[in-house]
């Protein structure tokens, strides 16, 4: 294997750099290289060109690689990580049952440890970008932005401004929280400015949690700050039945009632949308993070993304927190259509490679309110990219490079996860800090914080049930 210079690569200062071929907007291109300084690509473009303009930089080679944009996951719980493997088998709106009592049982270190925890899977999985839906753990949410910074990992990172706290929302002005609530949200969104890795971002868990009053204001708010409001939407058959008897409408509708919708929110799942709630999304500019591994998971809906791409709705691709492989998050987004909607119409392509790669990167940077920022390789663009391994059995026969990330790459072929152009990751190790005693430490504090969090699950672990579907034979024979 033809493995780049890893002391070069992590070199302070200009770094001009050759990979075997690098994927611009317009597809991959052989024989490209980029120009990485103080953060950003200052310059993109063919390796002799670049070589001769930037006399002064000692090329460093990386044959046999893809320099591809990092993903960008576009939904994320990162103090959720302790729990991962307790969402196999439930029942839906299992964050009553799971997520809530989880966090709640979560001290400063615990959420730490959580969210590097996350942060470093993520990387791991070729991620550059996580948006954090907010944490319900009773810490200062910057422990979540610490963690990040302490990982490597461009985070987009939400404040939770629920208010829905029972006191009448008559005059339009909120409940009684909702002064401290957004007092906090406009705090929130001026604390990281000019912060390398975090951008604040406001958070609603569902429509129903928050009053009009607030979230009328989070939009506005977000909408002149540039941030986004993620808020989870249409999920759940449950909650789409409470707003139907509440309101009369849908929660996505309801938005657009109040005012709500727009390119400041960013709706998560979206996986139970009507025609005319399409139609909604793609009149006001609402984003939208497709979740497909969650709907595998959690028991949702496929939520209709290659009817969203022909309308024209903007969406990225989340994990939820589900399993932090960008290259394995794509084939699911693939996957799930082929097997929701495609298999029924006759659609064998079901979006073709491209769309699912450009929704995994430029896609979902737009989504959570960077697409200025990161996304692509191009010059200006801040310098968060990866350096993929295409010599291997899975690559190398390439005929179709886009279509073979999708439904063949895996994180085992990254070499090399570069942050804001520092070299973050090198084969799915991190630089600069101990991977294996964070995770070490985090499975000590994961089994206290389980054990003391009071987390109801409806399914039993799978050897459990495996015992309990064999006593239920032996009883039926008997």
């Amino acid at each position: 294997m033809n493995r780049p210079d890893r002391d070069a690569l992590a070199h302070p200062g200009p770094l001009l750099l050759v990979p075997g071929s690098v994927l611009l907007p317009e597809g991959p291109v052989d024989g490209g290289a980029v120009v990485v300084d103080d953060g950003r690509f200052t310059a993109v473009g063919p390796a002799d060109e670049l070589a001769r303009t930037h006399p002064h930089l000692n090329a460093v080679r990386a044959p046999g690689h893809l320099l591809m944009p990092g993903f960008v996951d576009t939904h994320h719980h990162l103090t959720q990580s302790f729990g991962a493997a307790l969402a196999f088998g439930e029942p839906s709106e299992i964050f009553r049952r799971v997520w809530v009592p989880l966090e709640d049982a979560l001290d400063e270190e615990s959420a730490h440890t959580a969210a590097k925890l996350a942060a470093l899977e993520a990387l791991r999985g070729g991620f550059t970008t996580v948006a954090d839906a907010g944490t319900r753990a009773d810490v200062d949410v910057d422990v979540v932005a610490s963690a990040a910074r302490d990982a490597g990992i461009r985070c987009v990172l939400g404040l939770i401004c629920n208010d829905a706290d029972g006191t009448a929302d008559v005059d339009g002005t909120g409940g009684a929280g909702a002064p401290a609530v957004l007092e906090r949200a406009e705090k929130h969104l001026a604390r990281y400015t000019g912060d390398a890795l975090i951008h604040p971002s406001l958070a609603v868990s569902i429509p129903e949690a928050a009053t009009e009053h607030t979230l009328r204001a989070t939009a506005r708010m977000a909408a002149e700050a540039g941030a986004v409001v993620q808020i989870h939407v249409n999920e759940h058959l449950a909650a789409v039945e409470r707003s139907l008897i509440r309101h009369g409408t849908r929660p996505l509708e309801h938005l657009y009632d109040i005012g709500a919708l727009g390119p400041q929110l960013l709706a998560a799942h979206a996986t139970l949308l009507t025609p005319r709630e399409l139609t909604l999304l793609a009149d006001t500019g609402t984003a939208v993070s497709y979740n497909p591994v969650a709907s595998a998971w959690k028991g949702n809906a496929v939520a209709p993304a290659t009817a969203m791409a022909e309308r024209g709705v903007r969406f990225g691709i989340g994990t939820d927190g589900t399993r932090g492989d960008g290259f394995r998050l794509a084939d699911a987004a693939e996957f799930a259509q082929r097997l929701a909607y495609g298999l029924t119409t006759g659609d064998s392509s079901c979006g073709a490679g491209w769309t699912w790669l450009e929704r995994a990167t430029r896609g979902g940077a737009d989504a959570v309110g960077l697409g200025g920022l990161v996304g692509t390789v191009e010059r200006g663009k801040a310098a968060d990219f990866l350096l993929v391994d295409t010599d291997t059995p899975e690559l190398a026969l390439s005929w179709d490079l886009p279509w073979e990330l999708v439904r063949r790459g895996n994180r085992d072929q990254i070499t090399a996860v570069f942050t804001a152009g520092r070299l973050r990751m090198w084969q799915g190790r991190p630089i600069g800090w101990d991977g294996p005693a964070l995770v070490s430490r985090a499975a000590e504090l994961a089994r206290a914080a389980v054990a003391g969090a009071g987390v109801t699950r409806t399914h039993p672990t799978s050897t459990e049930a495996r015992a309990l579907n064999e006593h239920r034979k032996g009883s039926a024979r008997r």
